[in-house]
């Protein structure tokens, strides 16, 4: 498609994106009246380039089915299903719950988004956040609830112009499925409540331990499928073959230092760390993708990230078996951990047992009828592979961690349910890449037990990564907290309590498993909450919470 269809396809996605959020105010909180004066002109600006769309032709293209004719110009190169993506966006209604919305509207997130969408708004637009709150607000009065055309309709100024880059920039991140986290996390609010913990903690495991850390750099040749693959070995001399072998799953293009610090942490305390890069999804084969070289992922990377854990296995336990090799003896390959981070979640609960289940998958996927989130068109691309099912658990795997992971589409309905080993997931209330409602906690609730799930309450999707790896996602307009990622040193109190629960999870595999049994309770997660990040965990999601998540997920 060429830059016509781009730039439509832009001017759709911004205007779902305002009607996602749900984001109106008790309409006495701003003024019972109805501006006198309305926005009936749509205006785009991208650069030197201007395009007006009327209220009037926007209102008859909902009614109709049909483009507005001053588009028409742009739509000689859309596809059917790209026009109905256009104008299933304009008729897109969302139902209101004031109260919820009050509450959203006024919390950390909720108050900041309306000045994420304040930048797509172009310069020359003077109205500002105060407009967008009062067209939220006011369009949300209608009849049919809050729609794009309700918002335009009751947009407190003749026109409403739109900043096009800006507004890409905005609308790329903003899905259903992260509004849904904030009203379920706003539902369930009267749970999270903390409590003064009643446990007193023998010592910190947030701490380094005393073995001094060394990597060997390792890159292994996995003939059979043509894989090269590189691994950052991370160990000491106190590593001993009591403790399970740890092995790092990387995120989409990203690299195998995701989770450098968390490496080290643990190979301080005894354990030997295996960080691979997995070649057909990592920031290299990403490069490749936007120089036009290769494709962003294939299908078949779903199935391969799994079977790279399973190589690297194989071939440490031929380092563990080579004669006067420094790990030599260290290795106990035969109970493992995965710990994988994003796409690497999905990677550890594949190999924890979950069941790969595209039938449903490939259904929701060719419709595409939804905004979805960067987490489920990642999840899309399993479409083309030819089966519906794969299992493709690892025996040696005797734990798994997974940090923001993608289930929401590639598990199907029970694929979550075959885990069969003990199981951390943890999730980040303001992820807008793998939205914590429909990617973790849907999913938490079918894995069986033992399981825990971790809540970081402003997390978002980048902050349990090493800050070497974000410091380009720093300002960026990605979230609403702070206006971009939450990163570096601002999560730096994210990054502590993840040494700590992963060092406490992992040592549930040794003689150690009562010393740190105590880490992994809800009273520690309080203890260790600070301002900036609440912690949370559980073990169970409450009935009554369930009730809530059901009722989000059937909408």
């Amino acid at each position: 498609m060429g830059k016509n269809w781009e730039s439509l396809k832009t001017v759709a996605g911004f205007l779902g994106a305002l009607a996602l959020p749900a984001v109106g105010i008790v309409l006495t909180q701003f003024g019972g009246n109805a501006s006198a004066i309305a926005a009936d002109t749509v205006i785009v600006h991208l650069g030197l380039f201007t395009e007006s769309i009327s209220l009037t032709e926007l209102q008859k293209a909902a009614k109709t089915g049909e483009l507005p004719e001053s588009l028409q110009p742009y739509t000689k190169e859309l596809s059917e299903q790209q026009r109905r993506f256009f104008l299933g966006a304009l008729g897109m209604n969302i139902p209101m719950n004031v109260v919820t919305v009050d509450k959203l509207v006024n919390s950390r997130i909720g108050t900041t988004i309306l000045n994420d969408f304040a930048t797509a708004l172009a310069r020359r637009d003077k109205a500002g956040v105060q407009a967008l709150r009062s067209g939220l607000v006011l369009g949300s009065t209608a009849p049919q609830g809050l729609s794009i055309l309700s918002f335009i309709a009751a947009y407190p100024s003749k026109r409403l112009e739109i900043d096009l880059p800006q507004a890409f920039l905005v609308a790329g991140s903003l899905n259903t499925a992260f509004w849904r986290t904030q009203q379920f996390m706003l539902a369930i609010a009267p749970q999270l409540n903390p409590k003064t913990p009643q446990i007193a903690f023998p010592f910190d495991p947030s701490q380094p331990g005393n073995a001094q850390v060394k990597i060997l750099n390792l890159s292994l040749n996995d003939q059979k499928r043509d894989r090269q693959i590189p691994v950052d070995i991370y160990w000491s001399t106190a590593a001993t073959p009591d403790k399970p072998v740890i092995v790092l799953s990387h995120g989409f293009a990203s690299v195998r230092t995701d989770l450098r610090y968390l490496a080290e942490h643990l190979a301080s305390h005894g354990y030997v760390v295996a960080a691979l890069e997995h070649p057909g999804s990592n920031q290299a084969n990403t490069d490749l993708a936007f120089q036009g070289k290769t494709r962003v992922m294939k299908p078949q990377e779903f199935l391969d990230r799994p079977q790279d854990i399973s190589f690297v296995l194989d071939e440490l336990e031929k380092l563990n078996q080579t004669a006067n090799h420094p790990l030599q003896g260290k290795l106990a390959t035969n109970k493992a951990m995965i710990i994988g981070y994003s796409f690497g979640g999905g990677t550890a609960l594949a190999l924890a047992g979950a069941e790969l289940q595209l039938e449903h998958l490939k259904q929701r996927c060719q419709k595409n009828l939804a905004i979805l989130s960067l987490g489920e068109d990642m999840q899309c691309i399993a479409q083309e592979l030819p089966e519906n099912s794969y299992q493709l658990r690892d025996p040696r795997i005797k734990q798994a961690i997974a940090f923001n992971p993608t289930t929401s589409l590639i598990f199907g309905e029970t694929g979550l349910t075959k885990i069969q080993i003990p199981t951390l997931v943890l999730t980040g209330s303001a992820d807008k890449t793998t939205p914590a409602l429909t990617e973790q906690i849907v999913g938490f609730n079918k894995i069986p037990s033992p399981k825990w799930l971790v809540g970081i309450v402003g997390g978002t999707h980048l902050s349990v990564k090493d800050p070497s790896t974000t410091l380009d996602q720093i300002g960026q307009p990605n979230t609403p907290i702070s206006g971009g990622e939450v990163v570096g040193e601002q999560a730096a109190d994210v990054r502590k309590y993840v040494k700590a629960i992963a060092l406490a999870f992992a040592a549930q595999m040794t003689p150690e498993a009562k010393n740190y049994a105590v880490f992994l309770t809800s009273d520690y997660a309080q203890f260790a909450s600070t301002a900036a990040f609440p912690f949370r965990l559980i073990t169970e999601i409450p009935p009554d919470a369930m009730a809530v998540v059901k009722e989000f997920v059937d909408k």
